[in-house]
């Protein structure tokens, strides 16, 4: 949603650069470069000028955001969204911590192998 919300409220603007009708070059966020810098000697100041044309297109994002509070909403509204968020928030309430009676029993070292003493094999 925030992320949303910001590409709508973003503005920008997209240069572009013609010498002619030759597209040069295109910017966004940044200047366009042009061809009326560049020093060459068969053209002269005059025909640089009338060759070079410059467009500025800008894209205007959302201004006027929308703020509602909790108590612009109706009765009704009003109800619904704290039922949620309550029961929302109880499913995440934690879980009693479960008691191990024989947690620190150790068992019994054994000395012989009552398996093999008896001679008794699961197969």
């Amino acid at each position: 949603m925030a992320l949303l919300v910001l590409l709508s409220t973003i503005s920008f603007t997209m240069e572009k650069h013609f010498c002619g009708d030759v597209l040069i070059d295109t910017a966004i966020f940044s200047k366009a470069e042009s061809c009326c810098d560049l020093e060459i000697k068969a053209i002269t100041v005059a025909e640089k000028k009338s060759c070079c044309k410059e467009e500025m297109e800008v894209v205007k994002g959302q201004v006027n955001l929308k703020k509602v509070t909790f108590e612009d909403l109706n009765f009704d509204q009003q109800i619904f969204i704290s039922t949620l968020y309550y029961s929302y928030l109880n499913l995440f309430e934690g879980l009693p911590q479960q008691i191990i009676p024989h947690k620190d029993y150790s068992p019994p070292n054994l000395v012989t192998d009552i398996q093999v003493l008896d001679q008794v094999f699961i197969i």
